[in-house]
């Protein structure tokens, strides 16, 4: 399978990028709040096969010893095809020396754990509608 790979956010569909948010069962938001939520990370990457969005992730860093991953997706079709580790590898690629922290989906810890993201003892979070976080297993 040839995957073509673009860390530029130029030229993206962002009704693609919340299309396959939703697709996959993660927040999703307009169109334009994602090209924002995007073009204001420090690592952007998108997956292509055959012209089509396939996948794609983001960082948020300060470039020396913190940074958060978020918004990582592919489409169920191309799940368990090795999408997932080329978004990953090529993301954290970008973010040597620092710290990585993330979450993940309920259920989908599996994935980060066989790529040597460890549980956090003193995760913390704040979420502006914390019942319904709590609701989707991510609190307490």
């Amino acid at each position: 399978m040839d995957i073509k790979i673009s860390f530029d956010c130029t030229n993206v569909n962002w009704d693609n990028v919340a299309k396959i948010l939703k697709q996959v069962g993660m927040r999703h938001y307009a169109p334009h709040l994602h090209k924002k939520a995007f073009m204001n990370s420090y690592v952007t990457l998108f997956t292509y096969f055959d012209n089509q969005m396939i996948g794609f992730g983001r960082a948020i860093s300060d470039g020396v010893y913190q940074a958060a991953l978020y918004d990582i997706a592919v489409i169920p079709e191309y799940q368990n095809r090795g999408i997932g580790k080329i978004i990953l590898r090529n993301i954290m690629d970008k973010l040597q020396g620092c710290n990585v922290i993330l979450y993940a989906s309920p259920g989908k810890e599996g994935f980060y754990i066989r790529h040597d993201f460890r549980r956090m003892k003193t995760g913390m979070a704040n979420f502006i509608n914390p019942d319904q976080k709590r609701e989707m297993g991510f609190t307490d």
